[in-house]
């Protein structure tokens, strides 16, 4: 059948995404999310590199410490954006899922809204606090859910 959604088809019919899967997809978008971040990190770099030789600040220890909590505040809300706005567009999914004709949909079997894959993505974070265990739970489970999907109430197929 493929993973190519219709709202025809019955969920019977479904094909889960097993672990393996979804982990070589999670790799791919942590390829291009780190992509992103070091592009957006090299020109913030450069403008607050010219911005501190401008003013002739010194680089102390408070100034390092808030620009490496601005670059982890930064870091969270693009990873964020870029899981939340692909899984709720109308791919149903991040650019790594699509390479393997995966989606992410809701307990309906339908897209995410933009709140159900922001929770999605946050769920992600309870995920690796498991030690992984979250993730490596779609390896064992019923519908191959890892528990972030489990919490969000999402299944990928």
């Amino acid at each position: 059948m493929g993973t190519q959604f219709t709202e025809q088809t019955t969920r019977a019919e479904y094909r889960y995404g097993g672990f393996w899967i979804r982990f070589l997809a999670y790799f791919i978008d942590g390829i291009i999310n780190n992509i992103i971040g070091i592009t957006i990190g090299i020109i913030l770099g450069l403008f607050i590199g010219m911005g501190v030789s401008a003013a002739a600040i010194q680089m102390t220890e408070i100034n390092e410490l808030l620009l490496r909590i601005i670059s982890f505040i930064l870091s969270l809300i693009t990873t964020w954006l870029y899981f939340a706005l692909f899984q709720s567009s109308k791919y149903m999914a991040t650019p790594g899922k699509m390479i393997f004709g995966l989606i992410v949909v809701d307990k309906e079997y339908t897209r995410l809204s933009f709140a159900n894959a922001t929770g999605r993505f946050f769920a992600t974070l309870v995920s690796t606090l498991t030690l992984l265990i979250g993730f490596i739970m779609a390896a064992f489970t019923n519908k191959k859910r890892a528990l972030h999907d489990m919490i969000a109430g999402t299944y990928v197929i």
